[in-house]
């Protein structure tokens, strides 16, 4: 994940100017307060964590990011913030443990920015992208399973479970189908050869995006465990900020969102409404206050100059003194692939 803010739910990259998506947005969500203490999950190009320290004196802050490449492109950020920017190597998912091994608890702040960054897009040998042919890797840490051993070894079932929650490809079963084929024949390596295979088997709409951008998309989430990832750092930001701390998250497609959302509803509700049936009944001590009652959308103008900053949602809430809660397990199953279900005998 790299230049924050400039990150995209799609696998179609252009090179375009890496710009922060909603900069102002965050920074008025996160509030960033002098002699702060604040943790940006996805460091990338450092466009959210110049603004944040930029924005009050003395801030400190602390940023993660998997991807080797972007924790070395900080170096001169970190150098210009004589000792204010701490850069660590780290997935997001793991942003509590961080925090506690540099002595950054608690937090007076979290931003998290997810999806794949333009950057890595750009770069055909990381395989994120089909408008360049390059190998189908798609690892933003550059280690583990690629996405072309993903393709060659897993079962059609888990393919087609993977096609159909992550990418909400409705024709999984079909391009799950065709891949197993494929792949008896040659293995299948580069973008180019994945992308013609499901253009082959998906319809794609007069102007519309290409046809195997769910499917390149479905494949970069489960190969990264984007929504594990995320769902884990959620549960974690609440156990390192402090009260008053805020979270902000920017999400670029409805998977996200739909997780921060929730996480968000059940994290600052305080009864259930009940009904004539049934009396109200209270639920657990309420740990966030919302900042925003929605979503907050790209400006217009922004969308005009950026366009992958369309699908942009940014949700905020602030930290209160409850004490933090165990991991929502409707959360844990939103950001997982079911098992396939057994083939039914005829």
């Amino acid at each position: 994940m790299s230049d924050h803010g400039d990150r995209s739910g799609g696998a179609i990259g252009g090179s375009v100017r890496h710009v922060p998506v909603l900069l102002a947005e965050v920074l008025e969500a996160l509030a960033p307060q002098a002699g702060g203490r604040y943790l940006d999950g996805t460091f990338g190009a450092g466009g959210y964590s110049r603004a944040i320290l930029d924005a009050a004196p003395e801030v400190t802050l602390l940023g993660l990011d998997r991807d080797p490449s972007a924790i070395a492109g900080g170096a001169d950020l970190v150098a210009a913030m004589a000792g204010r920017l701490t850069l660590s190597q780290a997935n997001f998912g793991e942003l509590a443990e961080e925090a506690e091994r540099f002595r950054m608890t608690p937090l007076d702040g979290v931003v998290l920015d997810i999806g794949v960054s333009s950057m890595q897009i750009d770069q055909a040998e990381r395989g994120f992208s089909f408008r360049f042919d390059g190998p189908l890797d798609m690892r933003m840490s550059g280690s583990g399973q690629s996405a072309a051993d993903l393709v060659n070894e897993a079962e059609e079932g888990l393919l087609a479970n993977i096609f159909y929650h992550y990418g909400e490809e409705r024709r999984s079963r079909a391009v799950a189908r065709a891949v197993v084929e494929a792949r008896r024949k040659a293995p299948i390596t580069t973008t180019k050869q994945l992308a013609d295979l499901v253009a082959g088997i998906v319809r794609g709409e007069p102007g519309g995006a290409h046809p195997a951008t769910r499917v390149f998309q479905a494949l970069r989430i489960a190969v990264n465990d984007e929504l594990g990832e995320l769902v884990r750092a959620l549960h974690a930001a609440e156990t390192v900020l402090k009260p008053g701390g805020r979270l902000v998250v920017v999400t670029f497609h409805s998977l996200e969102d739909r997780i921060v959302k929730q996480f968000f509803a059940e994290r600052s509700g305080r009864v259930s409404a009940g009904s004539r049936h049934a009396p109200a009944v209270a639920v657990a001590q309420p740990t966030f206050r919302l900042v925003e009652k929605g979503a907050v959308a790209p400006s217009e103008a922004e969308m005009r100059a950026n366009p992958r900053a369309r699908s942009a949602k940014l949700r905020a809430a602030e930290r209160n003194d409850a004490p933090s809660r165990r991991a929502d397990a409707g959360l844990v199953a939103l950001s997982t692939v079911p098992a396939p279900q057994p083939r039914r005998r005829p």
